[in-house]
This record gives C-alpha cells, sequence and structure tokens, in this order.
C-alpha cells in the first residue's frame, strides 16, 4: 500500500519484478536441451540417415498416407515426418518404433527397409 501511495503522489519508486515468483515451477534443463545448446560446427548430433527417410517416404507412399496421414495415426506433428524423411531429424526410438509399425517396415539394425516381422510379444 506504502508502493502505491508513493506512485499516486507522483514519486519515484523502484520496484523489481522477480521471474516467476510464485510459481511451481522446477529449474532444469532436459538432456536433450543441453546436448543442443552445446552443438557447434564441428560436433554434430546424429542426424536420421537419408536411406532411412527414403525408405519412409515409400513405405508411407505405398500405403497412399500422406505425411499429415502418418503423423495422424502416430500422434505426432507433420512436421516431424517431414523432418525425418528429409534427414534434418535427430533419431528418437519412441518415434522411429511408431512409424515402424505405422508403415510395416524396419527402419533401425541392419535390416532396413526389409518388412517388419509381427510375432507374438513375451511377457
Amino acid at each position: 500500500q506504502a508502493v502505491l501511495a508513493a506512485q499516486r503522489r507522483g514519486e519515484d519508486v523502484e520496484t523489481s519484478k522477480k521471474w516467476a515468483a510464485g510459481q511451481n515451477k522446477q529449474h532444469f534443463i532436459t538432456k536433450n536441451t543441453a546436448k543442443l545448446d552445446r552443438e557447434t560446427e564441428e560436433l554434430h548430433h546424429d542426424r536420421v540417415p537419408l536411406e532411412v527417410g527414403k525408405v519412409i517416404q515409400q513405405g508411407r507412399q505405398s500405403k497412399g498416407m500422406t505425411q499429415k496421414d502418418l503423423a495422424t495415426k502416430i500422434n505426432e506433428k507433420p512436421q516431424v515426418i517431414a523432418d525425418y524423411e528429409s534427414g534434418r531429424a535427430i533419431p528418437n526410438n519412441q518415434v522411429m518404433g511408431k512409424i515402424e509399425r505405422a508403415i510395416g517396415l524396419k527402419l533401425r539394425g541392419k535390416d532396413i527397409g526389409k518388412p517388419l516381422e509381427t510375432g507374438p510379444k513375451g511377457k
């Protein structure tokens, strides 16, 4: 109240706003963010090989899907599919697994482009 009264009288009042004050936010940086911050000209991150991008594109087109259709099917954004197909994406095993199941082709390991075997899962 004293601050408001001083402002009404036209006096100079110095206030400082605290960043994220009163919010329950944890201050942490995810591993990927830290890695991306450290990327330089000499140090590059592994990207999806162009070969894998071509397999994704061919598998998607053989099923008559657009990038948007595939993205919707695996609950990702269409930009993610575009990045994977163009070789700009940093590989994520979860996303790769979803794409493999959606198009029915292997994207990891030595049998890239071969049909995905759908056998019973062990428990």
